[in-house]
């Protein structure tokens, strides 16, 4: 079989040829021809498989806010298990969502490891603050996470979700409902493990009426408030303009207040007065997180969380 037209040249050793199809003058050849048109031709239109409703049902996107929740966290013996433990609830959480860790000094191995094998969108972020007092650790971890915020300009909502405490997937869910500034109560397990306590708002509807506190100490707060009781819009803190704040200063949280007042001092910058918070889920109606102060004391861990010997860790049983 060969092609219709002509060959000027054919070499078998390389099976190269050129095609020169005859010349054909269109209008010669089809004057004298006749194309039948048969009456009666309804053509119907033609419904692709797919299409229309279908199309716009299987491509239906719905938009949601980006959840930026920032973990500061650092070496002790149940590191691992705490990142395990909140990485498992974050995957369960639609997208977008990201998750900003951040750690002392330096970046370590075990972490990086961790995060990896989460399959949680992350940045994992170093704070090289020098410090004498390590109870403004964490507070020095999350500037770094909302300068990283801030410079990039990220959009979405900022929630403060230490590493050892429990959360609720409707949590994640209910805060993506927020305008500028969100609140709901947290429960609490008292230090000397004997007893809940609840801190957080009070609530009517979608309003923020009041507080509860049960501690004398803390009594003298504006805003009574747990680290992890609160979430707000990030576009506060390199936007000032659309939230008509009257400086453009950072937004940061501060190491020079007594202990128990930096979440008041911090949001006391992003808001006036309850008027401009959202209280979550409305009503306030049920604790979506716990802060137990389950943290190990005094237990001797190796370095990498790895055991080389099975004496190299010793932890008493009494």
């Amino acid at each position: 079989m060969a092609p219709f037209g002509g060959f000027d040249d054919a070499r078998s050793s390389d099976f190269s040829f050129e095609i020169k199809p005859p010349v054909v003058n269109v209008k010669e050849e089809m004057k004298d021809v006749v194309i039948p048109r048969p009456d009666n031709v309804v053509v119907n239109s033609v419904k692709l498989p797919g299409s229309g409703e279908e199309v716009q049902g299987k491509f239906d996107y719905v938009s949601r806010k980006l959840l930026i929740v920032v973990t500061p966290t650092y070496n002790r013996a149940l590191q691992a298990y705490y990142l395990h433990r909140l990485s498992e609830v974050l995957k369960l959480v639609k997208s977008p969502l990201l998750w900003v860790v951040v750690e002392m000094n330096v970046a370590s191995a075990e972490t990086a490891d961790i995060l990896r094998k989460t399959g949680v969108m992350y940045r994992h972020l170093v704070c090289s603050k020098n410090m004498t007092d390590t109870k403004d650790r964490g507070v020095h971890q999350r500037n770094v996470a909302l300068e990283h915020i801030e410079h990039h300009r990220l959009n979405g909502i900022v929630y403060f979700a230490d590493d050892d405490n429990i959360y609720s997937l409707e949590l994640f869910e209910s805060i993506r409902s927020i305008n500028r500034f969100g609140t709901w109560p947290v429960a609490m397990l008292a230090q000397s493990k004997s007893k809940a306590i609840l801190e957080g708002p009070v609530c009517n509807g979608s309003q923020v009426i009041g507080w509860h506190t049960n501690e004398k100490s803390k009594q003298l707060r504006r805003f009574h408030v747990d680290m992890s009781g609160f979430a707000f819009n990030s576009t506060i803190l390199w936007d000032p303009k659309k939230w008509h704040r009257p400086t453009s200063d950072p937004i940061r949280q501060l190491d020079n207040v007594k202990e128990g007042f930096q979440e008041t001092t911090f949001i006391e910058q992003i808001v006036e007065d309850e008027s401009q918070m959202e209280a979550v889920p409305p009503g306030c109606s049920r604790v979506l997180n716990w802060h137990l102060h389950l943290e190990a004391r005094r237990v001797v861990y190796p370095g990498g969380w790895l055991l080389q010997k099975n004496l190299d860790a010793v932890i008493s049983t009494t």
